[in-house]
């Protein structure tokens, strides 16, 4: 397996590239052939890269057919083509290429500053119009070669992404070449599914489920029977809970809700898979819909014995939804699409309609609905109208109990069990991990209050660890650079710290010459780029402002009349 990373100059171009089983590295300099002869010699290995799909393997095949690495460059950075436009043959280059990159909002420097390493840039410009000098080459390959290395990193963070595309290859016995596609490719690659040659006009032409049964709330499918407009949503309110339909889902929440009882968070398994099947709802572009069941009905034996091999059927399950509604893939039908959103809304509509009368709304979702019940007695009555619905519905429904509930709003919530466990969503409280850790210490505080019932101002000022006060702040491409007080600073990313020394400043992004905050930067901070590992808490930290900022969002749950 080798890890590899490119950069391209107007008149230099490098690739530093590491083998991980041999702990070996090459470095190739403006050295196409050299470059050429090692593409040639390991072309059976896999090549990890962070955004290759995308970039650095068009521009390793560029150079193989005999392109510049500039012209390629060009084509993709600065027009914005995607790279398999700038030459038909391109596909005809054998490249077993994965991309660790899940998200394509986030950087390799965001990441590699969650995870609290060094994030410094090279101080050599890619706007340098001449041969990059020895010094500047040297400090390239030094950047580089960081890069390569945190991609590893990221690789083992995720490797269990790796895994189970490798198992799904295995158990279809596909060739290795396939996995350079995305999820969602795969997905059309097994199931067969092929666009017509003539598009499909009937994209509004959706159904509503042939088992629905709405008898309050028609308001609804009157929206949606009347509208053509994806840019139009419905706010209404459901069993006295305001509700936002949209067309990719359901929203609905009691706003700064904190309670105690007995609640049931009921979710449908595997919901939109089970629309596609039992509704007909599954892409017609697809050759045998049988398939699909298949797989669906092997991943759930699987997953009830907890066999791993459940995993890789989970990539064609959940990929097939998204796949319908873009227009590059096989599986693209936006009428199925339609189909599965506006018929999963309505079925659940229905359930709430029936649960309304016997229990308390709390919130609403697309695959769920989270009620409290008046007593625990009751259980019995709500599993019995949940019976019925799944009978008619043909969806299978799925309980947990909780007994406490705190909620800001739908997209940011606590639910405690009796074993004082809890499960939580929304930015605020979010569960952090090594690749999404920005100010940890704030939702730790928060969730440590609700939960724990233990002081914001204990946590945060009882905590050691660096790391947890880091904001990671990202210049996007809308903007030109960013601005630490007077000073022009040349990285994209930083992490930040708030400050008690007034003569610390603060970052802001500029555009037009406008400089604009940023959210959660604090007035006064300072900035360390470097590793984090084994430095101390500076005596300059800002712990009130963590605290100030973790009290605020706790009032952003109580609400006004808390």
């Amino acid at each position: 397996m080798l890890f590899y990373d490119f950069e391209v100059f107007t008149e230099d171009w490098l690739v530093v590239i590491i083998d991980a089983a041999k702990k070996s590295e090459v470095i190739f300099q403006n050295d196409e052939q050299g470059l050429i002869d090692y593409y040639n010699q390991h072309k059976k290995d896999i090549w990890v890269g962070y955004n290759s799909r995308h970039y650095d393997q068009y521009i390793l095949k560029a150079i193989i057919c005999g392109f510049s690495p500039q012209e390629i460059n060009h084509w993709i950075i600065v027009k914005r083509e995607p790279g398999w436009k700038f030459f038909k043959d391109f596909w005809k280059i054998q490249l077993f290429n994965f991309d660790v990159m899940i998200n394509r909002l986030r950087s390799l420097k965001q990441l590699e500053g969650f995870m609290g390493h060094n994030i410094k840039e090279s101080d050599v410009s890619f706007d340098i119009h001449r041969q990059l000098t020895d010094r500047e080459l040297e400090e390239v390959i030094k950047y580089c070669r960081h890069d390569v290395h945190e991609t590893m990193h990221i690789f083992m963070e995720n490797i269990t992404e790796f895994e189970s595309q490798v198992d799904l290859l295995k158990m279809f016995n596909l060739p290795l070449r396939n996995i350079s596609k995305t999820k969602a490719q795969l997905s059309a690659f097994i199931l067969e599914a092929k666009q017509p040659r003539i598009p499909r006009e009937d994209e509004f032409d959706f159904n509503f489920p042939s088992t629905l049964q709405i008898n309050k709330y028609t308001n609804v499918l009157d929206f949606y029977k009347e509208n053509r407009n994806y840019d139009k949503v419905l706010e209404t309110k459901i069993a006295g809970v305001p509700h936002l339909f949209a067309w990719g889902g359901l929203h609905g929440a009691r706003h700064n809700y904190i309670g105690t009882g007995y609640f049931l968070n009921i979710d449908v398994a595997s919901y939109y898979p089970a629309l596609m099947i039992e509704y007909e709802y599954l892409s017609r572009n697809v050759k045998n819909p049988e398939k699909f069941r298949e797989i669906r009905d092997t991943r759930l034996k699987y997953k009830a014995a907890k066999d791993k091999r459940q995993a890789p059927l989970k990539i064609v399950i959940n990929g097939t939804y998204g796949a319908m509604k873009d227009k590059y893939n096989g599986l693209y039908d936006p009428l199925q699409a339609n189909n599965v959103c506006i018929g999963g809304m309505t079925l659940l509509l229905d359930l709430i309609e029936k649960l309304e009368p016997h229990c308390e709304i709390i919130q609403s979702n697309t695959d769920g609905v989270l009620v409290k019940l008046n007593h625990e007695d009751d259980y019995e009555l709500i599993d019995d109208i949940c019976y019925e619905w799944e009978q008619r519905t043909k969806m299978e429904l799925e309980f947990d109990e909780f007994v406490k509930v705190i909620q800001k709003d739908v997209n940011n919530y606590i639910l405690v069990d009796s074993e004082g466990n809890y499960k939580s969503k929304g930015s605020y409280v979010k569960k952090l991990n090594n690749l999404d850790y920005d100010l940890p210490i704030i939702n730790e505080a928060i969730v440590n209050y609700f939960v724990k019932g233990i002081d914001p101002e204990d946590t945060i000022f009882n905590c050691k660890d660096l790391i947890k006060f880091q904001k990671i702040v990202k210049i996007s491409s809308k903007y030109e650079y960013a601005r630490y007080g007077t000073r022009r600073m040349n990285e994209k990313v930083f992490r930040v710290f708030a400050s008690v020394d007034k003569n610390d400043k603060e970052i802001r992004k500029i555009k037009n010459g406008s400089a604009e905050k940023i959210a959660y930067a604090p007035e006064h901070s300072f900035i360390i780029n470097d590793e984090l590992k084994e430095i101390e808490i500076p005596s300059k930290l800002d712990y009130w402002w963590y605290l100030d900022l973790a009290n605020k969002r706790i009032n952003d749950f109580i609400g006004e009349e808390g």
